[in-house]
């Protein structure tokens, strides 16, 4: 490799996009063209950024599939950074196992903490945690320790354990101190914000105050019997109720949980279930049967019993009764934590974020198009989604990921 390749890569390791163009700029080689196309991503060109690494893969030759796997880990990281989720997951992995195989492991690294980033936006929670089983980040450089940790830190504040996300957040700081890179250490710092920021409101006894993530983390183990409204479940510590395809139920366990100890008239129950204004004899017929498949829902933490005005709720055993709410309530609000992330995103990359359908989501950006709160850029397949970041909005709670880790 020559003297201005190596330079440029070096540039390019330390955040220096300009001056690693500065030596391959004039340059149609394949690895010029490679460290060309990095620099355009760093520099915001993701379009040109990934032209350029197409033309590298197919200018390298043959015998040179380590340079060709380099190029597959960096259009990956482009595909990421653009929330391009519909980018062949299969075609990391193949690159990652030939970087392994060729003892490039720093670039190896880099891919398996890629695949576990793309797992963890996407919810699957449990993959990403198995692609960085047993992986000792200490050899690789400051940059990619950092990333590394970064990784880390996402899995536990999705998990809730906020001690050890706190602890992988204090380890991606030193780490990107220690590099130097001024977009790193914005990018750490922007992740720590989640830990100092509210992340639900807990209602209780009619009082509502907000909760940070360490608090939501202490609630769910405290035993309480928790009206989940960001994940539209009901749960202790010990058992968890799925009622997010039943959202009628919910509603009347949401309505139950918040006046808790007291109990709910008819009138409020059908407003918030059904919808209507009045509690005719057909709404009361339907809330019946409507309350008779919530106290069988709940019949292992709750039951649900009929009173002169309406109905209560009563847990099975002596504890609170409690509901953890979004900072802000809103209709749409899981398609709203992911946008929130400031980050442009396509239709189809949030409907295999949020695993709804393409036309479902396409609504909801519509809807929310029309309320002023997202705005689009681009047509047909190139259109794009993004929102300022909405204030007190969370999004961690929001997105998707294992109930059973919750």
């Amino acid at each position: 490799m020559d003297s201005l390749i190596t330079a440029a890569a070096r540039a390019l390791a330390t955040g220096d996009p300009l001056g690693a163009l500065k030596r391959v700029a004039l340059r149609d080689d394949a690895p010029a063209l490679a460290l060309r196309g990095i620099a355009m991503a760093q520099l915001g060109d993701l379009v040109r950024a990934k032209a350029l690494l197409k033309s590298a893969a197919r200018a390298f030759g043959p015998k040179e599939a380590v340079a060709r796997a380099r190029c597959v880990v960096a259009e990956a990281e482009i595909a990421l950074v653009s929330r391009d989720l519909g980018w062949p997951a299969k075609a990391l992995d193949a690159a990652r196992a030939t970087l392994e195989n060729h003892g490039d492991r720093f670039n190896a690294a880099h891919a398996r903490n890629l695949e576990a980033r793309r797992l963890l936006l996407i919810g699957r929670l449990d993959e990403a945690e198995r692609r960085l089983a047993g992986f000792d980040p200490t050899p690789l450089p400051p940059a990619s320790r950092a990333a590394h940790e970064l990784v880390i830190a996402g899995l536990a504040i999705r998990r809730l354990r906020t001690k050890a996300a706190r602890a992988a957040l204090a380890r991606a700081e030193h780490a990107a101190r220690e590099a130097d890179i001024p977009a790193l250490t914005a990018e750490v710092e922007s992740a720590s914000l989640v830990m100092n920021t509210p992340a639900a409101r807990l209602i209780a006894r009619g009082e509502e105050r907000p909760l940070l993530l360490e608090e939501v983390e202490a609630l769910l183990a405290s035993g309480a019997l928790v009206v989940d409204a960001c994940r539209n479940i009901v749960r202790d510590a010990g058992m968890i109720v799925p009622l997010a395809t039943r959202p009628v139920l919910f509603a009347l366990a949401r309505t139950l949980g918040e006046a808790w100890p007291a109990d709910v008239p008819r009138s409020t129950l059908v407003a918030r279930a059904f919808g209507g204004k009045h509690a005719d004899e057909s709404h009361r017929a339907r809330l019946r049967v409507e309350v008779g498949r919530l106290r069988a829902e709940l019949r292992s933490l709750a039951d649900v019993s009929a009173t002169k005005r309406g109905f209560a709720l009563k847990p099975r055993r002596p504890r609170d009764v409690v509901v953890l709410a979004p900072p802000v309530d809103e209709q749409h609000a899981a398609v709203l934590a992911f946008l929130a992330d400031g980050e442009s995103w396509s239709s189809s990359a949030l409907a295999i974020a949020l695993g709804a359908s393409s036309r479902t989501v396409q609504r909801s950006l519509e809807q929310l198009a029309a309320a002023g709160k997202v705005q689009s850029f681009g047509r047909g397949r190139a259109r794009r989604w993004m929102t300022p970041p909405v204030p007190g909005f969370p999004t961690i709670l929001l997105l998707p990921g294992s109930l059973s880790g919750y």
